[in-house]
């Protein structure tokens, strides 16, 4: 429950700010992402001291360093790992995983499927700039179709994985998407799936602006951003990417949402049962 007479939410009360200037390219979309994040925090009235952020490696996995909280910079394709141990073990903590798209969908996809299927209250923050950013600008599971990029020179031919329906048919309880020119909907859905009591996988989809963005020729930061609104339009269910951004349509906010059991509480209890007899 949002406590309304708390102080209006400001960035510099989360942030470590002896580690700026960051490490993020100007226009960076993971910025973006964070400054949602931290504001639903603070809508939330998480106490940093009962916050955990598991990241792993890449552009992505940079950004948890930045956060003022219990912060774990984890190896690559491991943060979900990671995070399913401490959650288990400190079941009072809220965790919070910060991943990117190859280090969530390749090295990592396993973990993920396990992670849904698990249903362990943990929120996943899957920041999509379909490139391997910080390693060379590779291309990812989700570099668009005919996209240029280091490790695709000729245009990718590969199609795009969609990590929500993954998401959803792995067993998450909450999946939704969002892209970061809708700052106030992406906080909106973070506290949505922080709130929610099961694991939650959101999918932001962000902009790398200075890798992805140059190879590509899709302009400056500022247009990166602004030709999300031009891809996407709206219908009756919320957004939806026209096929300019990736070769599908593209719906965006919670995409899926179902109760079943939470796997701690499901753990404990059976210890329970095991202890009374």
């Amino acid at each position: 429950m949002l406590n309304k007479t708390k102080a209006a939410f400001e960035i510099r009360d989360y942030i470590r700010e002896d580690l700026f200037p960051h490490f993020m390219c100007p226009g960076c979309g993971h910025g973006i992402a964070m400054r949602a994040l931290l504001w639903a925090i603070h809508d939330l009235n998480i106490d940093k001291d009962k916050l955990a952020i598991v990241s792993g490696i890449g552009c992505s996995g940079r950004v948890g360093a930045y956060i003022d909280a219990n912060t774990f910079h984890t190896t690559h394709g491991r943060p979900l790992t990671f995070a399913t141990g401490l959650k288990l073990a400190r079941p009072d903590l809220q965790v919070i995983v910060i991943t990117g798209d190859g280090d969530c969908l390749a090295i990592g996809g396993n973990h993920l499927i396990h992670a849904c299927r698990r249903n362990l209250d943990i929120t996943c923050l899957m920041l999509n700039n379909e490139t391997y950013g910080m390693t060379g600008g590779q291309v990812s599971p989700t570099t668009t179709r005919d996209r240029y990029t280091t490790t695709t020179p000729e245009g990718n031919y590969e199609p795009v994985f969609d990590a929500c329906e993954l998401a959803q048919g792995a067993g998450a309880g909450f999946v939704g998407r969002e892209i970061t020119l809708q700052t106030p909907s992406l906080k909106s859905l973070i506290q949505q799936g922080i709130a929610h009591p099961g694991f939650s996988f959101l999918e932001v989809i962000s902009d790398c602006t200075e890798v992805y963005g140059r190879k590509n020729d899709l302009g400056e930061s500022p247009q990166m951003v602004l030709s999300q609104k031009s891809e996407f339009r709206s219908d009756s269910y919320g957004m939806i990417a026209d096929e300019v951004f990736q070769p599908r349509n593209v719906k965006t906010g919670v995409l899926h949402k179902s109760d079943r059991p939470e796997y701690a509480e499901a753990y404990q209890q059976r210890i329970t049962d095991r202890v009374k007899k």
